[in-house]
C-alpha cells in the first residue's frame, strides 16, 4: 500500500458571460438553420464575450467560486494551471494573470495548452503535485474565449463555440475518495485535422495570414466526430479498468460537451443510459476545456452528483487528443 495522499475536488466553480448567440442569430449571419444546427449538432444557444472581455476576465470569476465552494482563501492555493487554447496572450501566461487578480500571493503558475482535452490534463498534472506532496492546494481551471478565434463566416465551424470557464480546487481527501485513475493520450498524426493554422512560429501574423483567414480555427469536422467517439469509449473503458470499476457503477457521465450526436453514440457505445449522462451542450456549445468544468459544477448543483457518486470524465480535441479520469466525489 502506499503512503502518498488522496487527491479531489474540494470545491468547484463556473462562469459564462451573460450574452447569448442563438440560432437565429446565426441565421442572420450565414448560411444555416436551427434546425439545421439543432439536428446535426443538439447546440440551441451559445455565450460569447462581449468585445474586450478575455480568457482570464472569465477565468477569475470562476476561480472566486470555486474557492468560496471549497471554503479556501487565495492565500492557500499553491499552485495555478489554466488549461486554455485561447490565452490572453502568449506572454505571460493567462494564470500569471489570474494569480495577480486573485490575490494567490503564494503560487506559482502556468497554463497548460492541448484543446479541448485541456482540463483533464491540467486536473492529472495538479493532482500529480498534491500526491508528491510538493504542493497542498492547487486551482486547476478551464477557461476559453473560442468567439475570438471563430471564424463568424465559417457555418461550419461558427455554430459549434462558445465562451466560458470553470474552476475547482484539488487538496487531500479521505482515502477511498477522489481521483482513483486517469487515461491521458495523442495521436499527433491527426493534428492536422483541428488547428489554428496562423499566429505561431510556423505562420507568423502577417498581412497574408489576415487576409487568408488563417487566424481562426480550422475543423475537418467529420473526421474529428469519428475519432471523438472512438477515442471516448476506449478511453473510458480503459481508466475504469484502472480504477477497478465498471460502466454499471458509474453514477454520472460527464463528456467534453462537443456535439450531442457524440455524446449520444458515446454513451450507447458504453452502454451507459441517458439518465447518468449530463449533458449541456444545447445551452452552451462546446466551449474547449472549459466545458467539463462547467458540466461538473452544474451536475453538482442540480445534485446529479453528490457525496460518494462515482463520476467518469472523458475529453478529447485537438492534437487529436484525450483524456479521462474517475473520481470518487468527495464527501464534505
Amino acid at each position: 500500500m502506499t503512503n502518498l495522499p488522496t487527491v479531489g475536488i474540494l470545491g468547484l466553480g463556473s462562469y459564462v458571460p451573460p450574452r447569448i448567440v442563438t440560432n437565429f442569430d446565426l441565421e442572420k449571419m450565414v448560411d444555416t438553420s436551427d434546425e439545421w444546427i439543432r439536428s446535426r449538432t443538439g447546440i440551441l444557444t451559445r455565450h460569447v464575450v462581449d468585445d474586450g472581455v478575455t480568457t482570464s476576465d472569465l477565468a477569475v470569476v470562476a476561480s472566486l467560486r470555486a474557492l468560496e465552494s471549497a471554503g479556501t482563501s487565495a492565500s492557500e492555493i499553491d499552485l495555478i494551471i489554466v488549461g486554455t487554447a485561447v490565452p490572453d496572450m502568449t506572454l505571460p501566461a493567462t494564470a500569471c494573470l489570474v494569480q495577480d487578480r486573485i490575490g494567490a500571493v503564494s503560487a506559482s503558475a502556468f497554463d497548460l495548452s492541448i484543446g479541448c482535452s485541456g482540463f483533464i490534463y491540467a486536473l492529472v498534472v495538479g493532482a500529480q503535485f498534491v500526491r508528491a506532496g510538493a504542493y497542498k492546494k492547487i486551482l486547476v481551471i478551464g477557461a476559453e474565449t473560442l468567439s475570438k478565434i471563430t471564424d463568424w463566416q465559417d457555418r461550419n465551424t461558427c455554430i459549434l463555440f462558445g465562451d466560458g470557464a470553470g474552476a475547482v480546487v484539488l487538496g487531500e481527501v479521505p482515502e477511498e475518495e477522489g481521483i482513483l485513475s486517469f487515461d491521458l493520450g495523442v495521436d499527433g498524426a491527426g493534428g492536422e485535422l483541428l488547428k489554428l493554422p496562423a499566429g505561431g512560429s510556423r505562420q507568423p501574423a502577417s498581412h497574408e495570414t489576415v487576409d487568408n483567414r488563417l487566424h481562426y480555427l480550422k475543423m475537418r469536422g467529420n473526421e474529428v466526430f469519428k475519432f471523438a467517439v472512438k477515442a471516448i469509449e476506449e478511453s473510458a473503458l480503459r481508466v475504469l479498468e484502472r480504477s477497478r470499476l465498471t460502466v454499471a457503477e458509474v453514477d454520472c457521465f460527464v463528456p467534453h460537451q462537443a456535439n450531442v450526436r457524440i455524446i449520444d453514440a458515446s454513451a450507447k457505445r458504453l452502454g451507459i443510459p441517458r439518465e447518468r449522462v449530463f449533458v449541456n451542450v444545447d445551452r452552451y456549445g462546446n466551449t474547449s476545456s472549459a466545458s467539463i468544468p462547467i458540466a461538473l459544477d452544474e451536475a453538482v448543483q442540480e445534485k446529479r452528483i453528490g457525496p460518494g457518486s462515482l463520476v467518469l470524465m472523458v475529453g478529447f480535441g485537438g492534437g487529436l487528443s484525450w483524456g479521462s479520469a474517475t473520481v470518487r466525489w468527495h464527501s464534505s
